[in-house]
C-alpha cells in the first residue's frame, strides 16, 4: 500500500516548546503582555496549533487523551494539500458504512471564497426554521471538532472521538482493499455523514474541500447546490482560470437540481449556466433572481435589504462587516429558500421576522473578527488576493482606521504578491511574520515579497507571532490610543487561529 513519506509532519512538542519560550521572553520585557503568554499556555493544552467557534479542549484528561490519539491516527494520513483526484475511496466507506449521506437532504456550497461564511448563515436559517442541522466545514482555526457542528455548535469531544471509534474498523477495511489509504479529509468526511445519519438531523450543509466533482464531500446528491465567487486559487490542482476552475467546481450540481449562483467571471459564470442546462438544474442567479438591493453600514455590522426569490426582505441586520458578507447573505437565503421550494412550489417569502432573527445570530469566527480594543485588533482569514481584496475593502468601511498596521503570515502554496498588493493601499505598515504550520511561508521570504510591494521602510520582519503582535500593536499604538490606529492579523487560516489564543479568544 502506498503512503505519504512524510505523513507523520514534524514534532508538535519541539515546536510548542520554543513557542513558549519566546513568549515567556517577551511577557519579561513587557508585563502588559501577559494575556499573550496565557494565549501561548492555552494554545499548548489544546494540543496543537489552532487552525473557528473556537470549542475549548475538554476538561476531563481522559477525553483530552482520547481526543489527541484520535488527532494523531488522523495526522499520518495523507493531509488537505496531498490529493489524488477520485471519489473511489470515499465512495467506498460509504458503501460499507450503509449509505449514512443519503438518509437526510443536502445543500452542497463550493466556490473560492466566503463558503463558511454562507455555510453559517445557512445552517443559522433552517435553525431559525427548527429543523435540526448538521454542518461540514474546513479548516478549522482551533479544534478539528469544529468541522462537525450539529444544531450550530461543534460535536463535543467525546461525540467526536465516539465516531471516529464507530467508523474506524470500516476505514481499515477500506484501506486494506484500496490502493492508496483514506486521506484525512476523507475519514473526517465519513465521520460528518455518519454523525448526521446518527443525530439525526434534517438537512446537511456541507462545504466542499477543494473542486468539486472529485472532492470527497461529492457523494451526496443535493438538491441545492450552491457556488460562492469562483477566483484564482489551487490553480496548481483545479486550473489556471475561473473558467477551468468552474468545471471541476461544478461537479456538484446534480440532475433536477436547483443552482444558486454568487456573480461570477464570465467564463465561470458560461460554464456552471451549460453544467446547469445539461442537468436540467434550475439556476438562480445573483443579480438577476436574487441580490441584495441595499446595505448601510451599522453599529457591529451592517443593514441590509435583500430581494430574495420569494420578495424583498427588509431591515435585516447581519453582525459581520463587508460588502461580501452581504452578497454571501443574499446567496445563503436563496439557497434556504430553493431548499423549501420558495419560487418553485410555493410563492410567498419566509418569515420575515424568522429571518431577520435567524441573521442578527450569525456569527463567522476568523472573518473580521475584533479581538482586542485600544488598540483594535481585528483578525481577518483571508489568504488568497480575491479574499484580500474584499477584506481590505471591508476594513477601510468599517473601521476608519488611520493608522492601520498589517500582521501577515502566509502559506508558502499561495499567491502572496497579489494578496500583499491587495492590502497595500490599507496598511500604513506591514509586520510579517509566519505561523507554526509546516506549510508557513519563511518570514524571510515572505519579507522580500513584501519589501518589493511596500518599500522597505514599512517593513517589519518578526518571524514568531508573539513578537509580531506586540510590534505592530506597538506600531498601531504609536498613533495614540483614540487617534485611530489598528492590526489587522491576516494572511492564513492557522496564523489567524494562532493569534486568536494568543490574544486570549477561544
Amino acid at each position: 500500500m502506498s503512503e505519504r513519506p512524510d505523513s507523520a509532519g514534524p514534532d508538535p512538542d519541539d515546536a510548542f516548546d520554543e513557542f513558549e519560550e519566546l513568549v515567556e521572553e517577551e511577557t519579561r520585557r513587557d508585563p502588559d503582555l501577559a494575556v499573550i503568554e496565557a494565549g501561548s499556555r492555552t494554545l499548548r493544552a489544546q494540543g496543537g496549533p489552532p487552525q473557528a467557534d473556537v470549542p475549548a479542549r475538554p476538561a476531563d484528561p481522559e477525553v483530552d487523551k482520547a481526543l489527541r490519539e484520535v488527532e494523531a491516527e488522523l495526522a499520518t494520513r495523507w493531509g488537505e494539500t496531498k490529493l489524488e483526484p477520485s471519489v473511489d475511496r470515499i465512495a467506498a466507506l460509504m458503501d460499507v458504512l450503509g449509505e449514512p449521506q443519503r438518509s437526510y437532504p443536502s445543500i452542497h456550497i463550493t466556490g473560492t471564497n466566503g463558503k463558511t461564511s454562507t455555510a453559517r448563515m445557512i445552517e443559522a436559517l433552517l435553525g431559525a426554521f427548527d429543523l435540526r442541522t448538521g454542518r461540514y466545514t474546513s479548516p478549522h482555526v482551533q479544534s478539528v471538532t469544529e468541522r462537525i457542528s450539529l444544531d450550530g455548535a461543534p460535536v463535543s469531544a467525546e461525540r467526536f472521538v465516539e465516531t471516529y471509534q464507530d467508523v474506524k474498523p470500516y476505514v481499515e477495511m477500506v484501506d486494506a482493499a484500496q490502493e492508496y489509504r483514506l486521506s484525512f479529509f476523507e475519514v473526517l468526511t465519513g465521520m460528518a455523514y455518519a454523525a448526521f445519519a446518527d443525530a439525526p438531523v434534517d438537512v446537511a450543509v456541507v462545504e466542499v474541500g477543494m473542486g468539486g466533482t472529485w472532492d470527497a464531500t461529492n457523494v451526496i446528491d443535493a438538491g441545492v447546490a450552491v457556488v460562492t465567487p469562483i477566483d484564482l486559487d489551487h490553480t496548481d490542482r483545479l486550473g489556471g482560470s475561473p473558467g477551468e476552475i468552474a468545471g471541476e467546481k461544478a461537479g456538484v450540481i446534480k440532475p433536477q437540481a436547483t443552482v444558486v449562483m454568487a456573480q461570477q467571471p464570465v467564463d465561470a459564470a458560461q460554464v456552471l449556466l451549460k453544467k446547469a442546462v445539461e442537468l436540467d438544474a434550475t439556476v438562480a442567479r445573483e443579480g438577476l433572481e436574487f441580490g441584495v438591493l441595499d446595505r448601510q453600514v451599522a453599529v457591529g455590522g451592517q443593514l441590509m435589504t435583500l430581494r430574495g426569490l420569494g420578495g424583498e426582505y427588509t431591515e435585516v441586520f447581519l453582525p459581520l462587516h463587508g460588502a461580501h458578507q452581504a452578497h454571501n447573505a443574499a446567496v445563503a437565503l436563496a439557497a434556504v429558500e430553493a431548499f423549501f421550494g420558495v419560487g418553485a412550489q410555493r410563492a410567498e417569502p419566509l418569515d420575515i421576522d424568522t429571518v431577520r432573527r435567524a441573521f442578527a445570530s450569525v456569527a463567522s469566527p476568523g472573518r473580521m473578527e475584533v479581538v482586542r480594543r485600544s488598540p483594535t485588533v481585528v483578525l481577518d482569514a483571508a489568504h488568497n488576493p480575491a479574499g484580500a481584496r474584499a477584506a481590505a475593502a471591508a476594513i477601510g468601511e468599517a473601521f476608519q482606521f488611520s493608522n492601520l498596521v498589517g500582521v501577515v503570515g502566509a502559506s508558502g502554496d499561495k499567491n502572496v504578491r497579489e494578496l500583499l498588493e491587495a492590502f497595500e493601499p490599507v496598511f500604513a505598515e506591514v509586520v510579517v511574520t509566519q505561523n507554526s504550520s509546516h506549510r508557513a511561508m519563511d518570514a524571510d521570504a515572505l519579507a522580500a515579497i513584501a519589501v518589493e510591494v511596500f518599500g522597505e521602510e514599512r517593513v517589519q520582519v518578526e518571524p514568531r507571532l508573539p513578537d509580531a503582535l506586540e510590534a505592530a500593536i506597538t506600531l498601531a499604538e504609536e498613533e495614540g490610543e483614540f487617534a485611530g490606529g489598528g492590526v489587522l492579523v491576516t494572511g492564513s487560516v492557522i496564523t489567524v487561529g494562532e493569534a486568536r489564543l494568543l490574544l486570549g479568544k477561544g
